[in-house]
């Protein structure tokens, strides 16, 4: 029986106060582990750029970043 079964059974013999309490820390779960990877994506992101901030960059113009068709 996989794990979603087995807790979802053993919601069902508590009392239904308990299981909203249940259903709470579960959406706290989530949202904690939502924050967790937002974090972790933008730590990668700052890593991965880390050298970037001192490097020289062109300087670009309106016309410059047309688009040129040929």
């Amino acid at each position: 029986m996989a794990i979603a079964e087995l807790v979802q059974e053993k919601v069902k013999l508590l009392p239904e106060p308990i299981q909203q309490e249940v259903l709470d820390f579960v959406d706290y779960l989530l949202q904690r582990s939502r924050q967790e990877d937002v974090l972790w994506s933008k730590l990668s992101l700052r890593w991965a750029l880390r050298s970037l901030e001192d490097e020289e960059w062109p300087e670009y113009d309106a016309q410059g970043l047309k688009e040129k068709w040929a």
